[in-house]
């Protein structure tokens, strides 16, 4: 049983470098795809929803989602980083869809380290870029508290927040994602006939969602408490 990623096509760029196809690419730019022609639909008609006095149908979803998800992020990282909300809510809108796309058939994109460590890395960034712009003595000042030579500590315990969260959601939608093949490719047929559909719905979409759900969480606390003082 191959758990590889299949690579559909390798560009050479130079002698020494080469762009590979794989399926993880294929299938992140599907889901981004998708997200493009969602967020056009909803540009095209919201510009119609000022006008209704009664808000219906995809108005209040959308604002149900932007209400919901504003407060998850006040109560985990406060009002000062408010502004990174949007970044926050695309990552975590695109990390459901990657987490769940499973149950499609499709090999879900966070099953690639390669896909989660630079999701994980851009955390990081933010985090830096928090703690930088709303405190830039302080934030700096704290890699050498409570004594300088904790110094390289810190820098090791910052570098492994990205690693960390990485190899969590790696981990998990991987294990589901193997778990999943064994049982159709090893279990008597008639054990394929409906409990795939019950281990579907908690390996792709429960596990999915709450891997999604703590990546986001751990990423704006993260941010929040960079930017407060302490």
């Amino acid at each position: 049983m191959d758990f590889s990623i299949t690579v559909f096509r390798a560009i050479r760029i130079t002698d020494n470098l080469n762009l590979y196809i794989t399926e993880t690419l294929v299938i992140t730019w599907i889901i981004i795809a998708a997200f493009i022609a969602l967020a056009i639909v909803v540009k095209v008609k919201s510009k119609k929803w000022k006008a209704l006095e009664k808000p219906t149908g995809l108005q209040n979803v959308m604002e149900f989602l932007v209400a919901s998800f504003e407060n998850i992020f006040k109560n985990s990282a406060g009002d000062k980083i408010i502004y990174l909300a949007p970044w926050y809510f695309s990552l975590f809108a695109f990390l459901i869809v990657s987490n769940i796309i499973g149950i499609t058939g499709f090999r879900p994109p966070t099953a690639d380290w390669s896909m989660t460590f630079p999701l994980a890395l851009s955390s990081l960034f933010l985090i830096q870029y928090a703690g930088i712009r709303h405190r830039p003595w302080n934030y700096i000042k704290s890699f050498f508290q409570p004594v300088f030579i904790f110094f390289p500590l810190n820098i090791m315990g910052e570098l492994s927040k990205p690693i960390a969260m990485s190899f969590r959601l790696f981990g998990n939608i991987l294990g589901g994602m193997i778990l999943m093949s064994l049982l159709y490719g090893l279990a008597p047929f008639i054990l394929t006939l409906g409990i795939p559909a019950v281990l579907h719905a908690y390996f792709d979409v429960a596990v999915g969602v709450l891997q999604a759900f703590i990546f986001l969480v751990l990423s704006i606390t993260f941010a929040g408490l960079a930017a407060e003082d302490s």
